[in-house]
Formats: C-alpha cells, sequence, structure tokens
C-alpha cells in the first residue's frame, strides 16, 4: 500500500511574526474513516515551523500511546527537509482534522498512511528553501545543494542557514507535491538510524508529561462509579450522604444508556481532591437495575459453545473443495478444541480526561487513540456542535487499543458541564479492570487432515463467537481468508455467534493475538501426525499455489493480501538465526516455531523454552520480520518488537477475566499478571528481513506468533498440548 496525496491537498506558506517560514499542508477532511484506510485514498497533514534562529518545530500529528509515533513522524520530514537533527523540536498537535487529517494511534497505519507524504512535506520545504538562497546569490538552483540545516552553491561553497532563509523561503510559492524529488535510500541520514524519542529524557526524570499528569488551575477531581453488571442502570442512591462528604462539590446520577452508545448510567461525584472523590465513592450505597447481562457467565458461554458446535454453523465463511470426502481419505486427522478467554488492555494509567464547559464550548485535553471519533462523540453527548469542541491530544500512558473506544471523553464532558468548572475525571485501577472493551473470548472447533505425503488436504474451523442479533462482536470475526485459507485445497470456516452483554473492543493486535495461537498451534498438531518437521510442514504449505485473494471489505482491503513467499522468507531466516535444524529436544527444553500475517507485517518466531512439573522458562525468543524496505527507527523498532513478545507472554500465561453474574471477577494486577522482569526472557534477538514493499507498521504484528510458538516448544518438551488459554488455568506457571 502506497499511500498518495489527491488534488484536494495542498500547501500554505507563511511568514512569522518573528521572520521565519511556516510551511502547512491542508486538504479537505474525509467523512468516512473506512474510506482513508483504503490504499490510494489518504489525506494526511503536517507542518513545519522554521524559526529565524535555526530551530525547526515539526509537528507529531498522531496521538502517542508509547509507540514511537512522536519521534518517527517528525523523522520523515526532517529527512527530506534535509535538517540537523539536532536543530528539531517536536510539537504535539491538537485535534484538528481541518489541518491534519486523520489523526489515529491504531492499526499499525502510522508508518505505512505517512511515509509517502511526510516526506513529500519534507522535500516541499527543502526545495523551497534552495529556490530562496538560488534568487538571494543569483544563481542555478542546480547549483545548490542542501544538508544539515544548510544550503550551499556547490562552485563556489557559499552556505546560508536555514534560519537566515526562512523568511526569504515563506515568500516562495510551493511546488506540487508530486513535482519535488525525493531522497533516493542512499541519502538518507535520519532514516534507518536511531533516535532517541524525543520525551525519553523527560520520562526516565520523571516530568509530568503524562495526561494522567495534566491539571489546569481551578480544576476539580471527578469519579464515576457504572453498574459492575455489564449495562446496569441505578435505581436508587444516597446521593445526600454523600453530598455531605468532605470536600465534595457535587454528587450526581448520569442516566445514560447502552455500553457502545459512550455515556453510560452511573453516578458522579465531584470534588476538590481525587482522594476526596474516591473516598465518597465508597460510602455509596447503590440499588442497581441489573439488566440481561447479569445471566451470563464464561462458564455459560463456554457450555453454550459446545452445543453450537454440535449443530450445524449458523453461518459458512468459506467454502473450498469437500472438506468431508477429503477428511475420509486422509492418511491421518486431527480432532481438537481451542479456546481463549476474555481480557482487559491493562495499560498501566487508567482512563483519564481533563473537560472544561463554558459559553456553549467544549474544551478537552485526553490520551484518545482517534481524536476524530472523541470530538463528534463529546459534541453528541453535549447535544452541542462538533466546532464548538477543542481537543488537546495528550501523552498516554500505554493504551493497547482501549483508547479507541472514547467513553470515559464522554462521561467527562457530561460531568464538567454538570459541574460548572473544570474537571479532570480520573479512573482507579480496579475501573479500568471493571469496564473495560475486552478482548473476546472464543471457542474454535477443529478438524484437519494430511495425506500420505505429509500434506496438508482438509481443514475445517467452526469458529463460536460473541456478538449480537447474529453479527460478531468488535475483533470477534474470523476473516474468510485466515491463512491457511487459500493454500488448502478443502477448506471449510463456520461461524455461530452467541448473544452477548460483555463489551468488546480492539486488544493490540485485534484478532491476531487470539487466531495465530489456534492456527499455529493446530498447525503443529498436523505436523505432528504427518510426521513432518513443522518447520517443514509450513514451508511446504507455503509454497502450494494459493487460490487468488477474495474481494471481500475487510483486513486484504486494507493491508493487502497474504503473499505466502514473504512469510517463506522470515521463516527461514528466523529457522537460520535459531539454529532450529541444529537443536534437538534435551529433556525439558525444545524449541516451538510460528508465523503470523498481521497488520501487513510478516512475522515468524522461534522459542527456546525448558518445562519442568508445569513450570516454563523461556530461555530466548528470536524474532524475524519483514515490514519492508525500511526501518525508520531501528532501535524504536527492535524496543516494539521485544515489548510485543513479553506482552504476547503475558497473554499467554496470565491474563484473563473470567465473567460471573455479568461482572469482571479480575479487578487489579493481583489477580491480572504481566509478565515480571525475571520471568521475561534473557535475550529477544530481532531480524530483520528487507523487501522491495513499502515500509509497514509495528505495533501490532509482532505479538501474536510468540504465543504459539511457546506452546509448540512445550508440547515438544513433554507431549503436553496446550489448547485453552491462559496457561496458568492449565495448572503451568513461570520458573
Amino acid at each position: 500500500m502506497s499511500p498518495v496525496l489527491d488534488r484536494r491537498a495542498f500547501l500554505k506558506v507563511s511568514a512569522l511574526a518573528s521572520g521565519g517560514m511556516l510551511l502547512v499542508l491542508k486538504f479537505d477532511p474525509i467523512a468516512n474513516l473506512q474510506a482513508q484506510f483504503a490504499p490510494g485514498a489518504f489525506d494526511p497533514a503536517a507542518f513545519v515551523r522554521i524559526d529565524t534562529d535555526g530551530t525547526v518545530t515539526i509537528t507529531a500529528k498522531n496521538p502517542e500511546v508509547g509507540q514511537g509515533v512522536k519521534t518517527m513522524l517528525p523523522m520523515l520530514i526532517a529527512e527530506e527537509l534535509d535538517v540537523a537533527w539536532s536543530d528539531v523540536q517536536v510539537e504535539q498537535a491538537d485535534a484538528d482534522a481541518s489541518r491534519y487529517g486523520l489523526q489515529l494511534a491504531g492499526g499499525s497505519l502510522s508508518t505505512p498512511m505517512n511515509w509517502t507524504p511526510l516526506r513529500q512535506v519534507g522535500a516541499v520545504g527543502r526545495q523551497m528553501l534552495v529556490t530562496a538562497a538560488a534568487r538571494q546569490w543569483g544563481v542555478p538552483e542546480t547549483e545548490c545543494a542542501t544538508s544539515m540545516s544548510q544550503v550551499t552553491h556547490t562552485p563556489t561553497g557559499r552556505s546560508l542557514g536555514y534560519g537566515e532563509l526562512a523568511s526569504a523561503a515563506a515568500a516562495v510559492p510551493p511546488p506540487a507535491m508530486d513535482s519535488v524529488r525525493l531522497k533516493d535510500a542512499s541519502e538518507y541520514t535520519i532514516i534507518g538510524t536511531t533516535r532517541n524519542g524525543v520525551d525519553v529524557a523527560s520520562i526516565v526524570v520523571g516530568e509530568p508529561i503524562f495526561s494522567i499528569d495534566f491539571t489546569v488551575p481551578g480544576m476539580r477531581y471527578a469519579v464515576f462509579q457504572k453498574c459492575p453488571v455489564f449495562g446496569g442502570r441505578v435505581a436508587n442512591v444516597n446521593l445526600e450522604s454523600v453530598r455531605a462528604m468532605p470536600g465534595v462539590r457535587r454528587a450526581f446520577v448520569v442516566e445514560g444508556g447502552d455500553v457502545y452508545d459512550g455515556l453510560q448510567s452511573g453516578v458522579a461525584i465531584v470534588a476538590d481532591t481525587w482522594w476526596q472523590a474516591e473516598s465518597a465513592r465508597r460510602t455509596l450505597e447503590i440499588t442497581w437495575e441489573e439488566g440481561p447481562a447479569a445471566t451470563q457467565s464464561t462458564a455459560a458461554f463456554a457450555a453454550r459453545a459446545d452445543e453450537l458446535a454440535a449443530g450445524a454453523p449458523e453461518q459458512t465463511l468459506r467454502s473450498d473443495g469437500d472438506v468431508e470426502t477429503a477428511l475420509a481419505g486422509a492418511a491421518a486427522t486431527v480432532e481438537a478444541n481451542y479456546a481463549y478467554p476474555f481480557f482487559a488492555h491493562a495499560q498501566l494509567e487508567p482512563e483519564n480526561t481533563v473537560a472544561h464547559f463554558a459559553d456553549g464550548r467544549l474544551e478537552l485535553w485526553s490520551p484518545t487513540q482517534t481524536p476524530g471519533v472523541a470530538i463528534p462523540l463529546a459534541a453528541s453527548t453535549l447535544g452541542i456542535a462538533e466546532d464548538q469542541v477543542t481537543l488537546h491530544l495528550l501523552r498516554s500512558g500505554g493504551g493497547f487499543g482501549r483508547r479507541l473506544t472514547n467513553e470515559y471523553v464522554a462521561e467527562a464532558a457530561w460531568i464538567a458541564r454538570e459541574a460548572g468548572e473544570p474537571v479532570k475525571l480520573l479512573w482507579s485501577r480496579e475501573d479500568d479492570m471493571a469496564f473495560c472493551f475486552y478482548r473476546p473470548a472464543g471457542f474454535h472447533y477443529l478438524r484437519g487432515g494430511v495425506d500420505a505425503d505429509g500434506r496438508l488436504v482438509a481443514w475445517v474451523d467452526h469458529f463460536v463467537t460473541l456478538g449480537r442479533n447474529g453479527t460478531p462482536g468488535t475483533a470477534a470475526a474470523l476473516s474468510p481468508e485466515e491463512f491457511p485459507a487459500r493454500f488448502v485445497p478443502n477448506i471449510a470456516l463456520h461461524t455461530s455467534v452467541m448473544d452477548n452483554y460483555v463489551p468488546l473492543g480492539n486488544l493490540r493486535a485485534p484478532g491476531s493475538n487470539a487466531i495465530a495461537f489456534v492456527v499455529q498451534s493446530f498447525i503443529d498438531e498436523l505436523a505432528v501426525a504427518a510426521g513432518v518437521d513443522p518447520l517443514d510442514f509450513r514451508l511446504q504449505l507455503l509454497t502450494e499455489t494459493p487460490m487468488p485473494p477474495g474481494t471481500i471489505p475487510g483486513p486484504a482491503t486494507i493491508f493487502g493480501a497474504f503473499i505466502a513467499e514473504r512469510m517463506r522468507g522470515v521463516l527461514e531466516l528466523v529457522a537460520e538465526r535459531s539454529g532450529w535444524r541444529e537443536r534437538p529436544v534435551e529433556g525439558e527444553r525444545a524449541l516451538g516455531l510460528a508465523f503470523h500475517f498481521s497488520h501487513a507485517g510478516y512475522f515468524a518466531e522461534v522459542a527456546d523454552v525448558t518445562v519442568a512439573n508445569r513450570r516454563v522458562r523461556v530461555n530466548k525468543v528470536w524474532v524475524a520480520a519483514d515490514i519492508g524496505h525500511h526501518v525508520i527507527n531501528p532501535g524504536a523498532a527492535e524496543n516494539l518488537v521485544q515489548g510485543s513478545v513479553i506482552d504476547g507472554l503475558s497473554e499467554l500465561m496470565s491474563y484473563e477475566h473470567t465473567i460471573e453474574n455479568g461482572r469482571a471477577v479480575q479487578s487489579n494486577f493481583h489477580q491480572f499478571q504481566p509478565v515480571r522482569m525475571a520471568q521475561a526472557p534473557p535475550e529477544i534477538e530481532v531480524f530483520w528481513l528487507r523487501s522491495d514493499n513499502p515500509p509497514t507498521g509495528l505495533g501490532e504484528p509482532a505479538l501474536p506468533p510468540v504465543l504459539p510458538a511457546v506452546a509448540n516448544a512445550i508440547f515438544a518438551a513433554t507431549g503436553i498440548r496446550v489448547r485453552s488459554l491462559p496457561l496458568a488455568r492449565q495448572g503451568y506457571a513461570w520458573a
């Protein structure tokens, strides 16, 4: 996918009051978010400010949630602008679709959607500076070159700094976006080099740069108590006694609606300090109308899934060949049921937003991942026009997809209007666990067959999932093109949907974080049944002539169709670097292998695992990745991959939210334990396979393969197949 600017985009250049230059890419906003995801339909925006002292300020347009875009996106502009990185200052953009277009932290889309447009912005600025210098010297532009924030006249060696040229460059008409020359990769001095995150120095000394740290003068604090049963409503509450608590300014009922509407029913308390508000909340005596969700539970979902799997599927997503005949004629068959649980995003910083409503206008300061969704939600919640909402993007202490939903923004907006003064809504950790939009649970009922030559000839998956009215919920669907679809001659993918009231949301590598575990584990089972090395079984499968990709909307529309050659490349690379063929099983220690295509990234991973008495130690993980022809910020990219692996190990071992009587059981990290430092692999080695493809994102695709890689290693070491997560529920623990 190569995003391009369309003819609605144009440049606006103006001189600053200081005599500097402001370069802004303007465009018409697109209302349809899905249209902006489509290849070739991208409207980016960025601006550059060059001051007369040579300081170059570059705006980072997308929200920063820890993935490094606040550094990476400005690097694209700085590279083509030919500015010295030491001269660059980075500012976080506010939410402004008229200036910046789609501002989004999600889907690992920041790199593919900005790779070309933001480099063009830098190249336009560079060309304008060259034109200004050439005019001042009275020489042809072709005799001028740029480097390290200077324009040099090559024949004479004369040079001018960008600060000296800024005012004159501001008067130069900008060239057409598609007319500027972009650098050859051999000329890069910033792209492909490791640059520290622009906020790292502030973070390591504890400066208050995160959203949770933000305050405004005269601000009060708010808490919001919702029904512990999803979708429940307030019936009665002791508001008068709560209002008498120390520091409490206001306490009131919010009527609200469905969990997906943005604003739910609950009780809001506003006080002088957060602790006063929280202390008052602990004295609440609320009678709830719990609603239909109160009848639902994890155990009931599992039982209902078995019932549905025993019958005919409600829908067939894909049917190629004749699976029943192929299974009947297979040399060996395998039947297995796989399951995985709900769990919360558990980002370190709980939800928070500062809101101030005055004179019909709403001002927000928030760590949202989707400002383009937050603004209309806040506006509709208060019944005001969207242009009456100002949203300042604050750095988030993690997100993992949790901040794609914006109900906390709607809550803050409503409470601020009722309070009549600036209010900071701050959730507790227990709020964050109890009122999440959870990674959906799922149940897969699989059958597969291999022929006498060890080839996969049949695959059936009846996927029982969660949703409403027969439609899978968020991140709860199975794509008809999910691998090994297109590579197996006889395949049937079915689905049945259980009615569900548990809020579902996109969690890092949505869908893939669970489906990779199922698919790659079952492929391993079939390799064992075929008597073929798991590596060779996968390589053979990837050599099959694939059926053409479908035309249905879905992941292939956004990220492109799965290309087997690219996956073979990373699979062979990780096998080579891990010594897969040279490392036999040694008692309780073995290797496991898996791959997955997710968010346009091709990843294969090998895990070296020791298992003794169900105590698991991951000794090392090797990761091979193909994310295109450039890794923009290699150090940050490696950190992202390593963090993804560790996050995936937490999901594998312990992450789970059990639902009982329509509410989440686990309330804090004592019941929801991430991998500790001593439990993490001592080494996670990352290898990049450069391919002739545009660069793609990294926030998500490295996570899914590590779960099946470790699970497959456990089988290789013990002969015990893991088919249900988390491992802790099966009696495993970290060594």
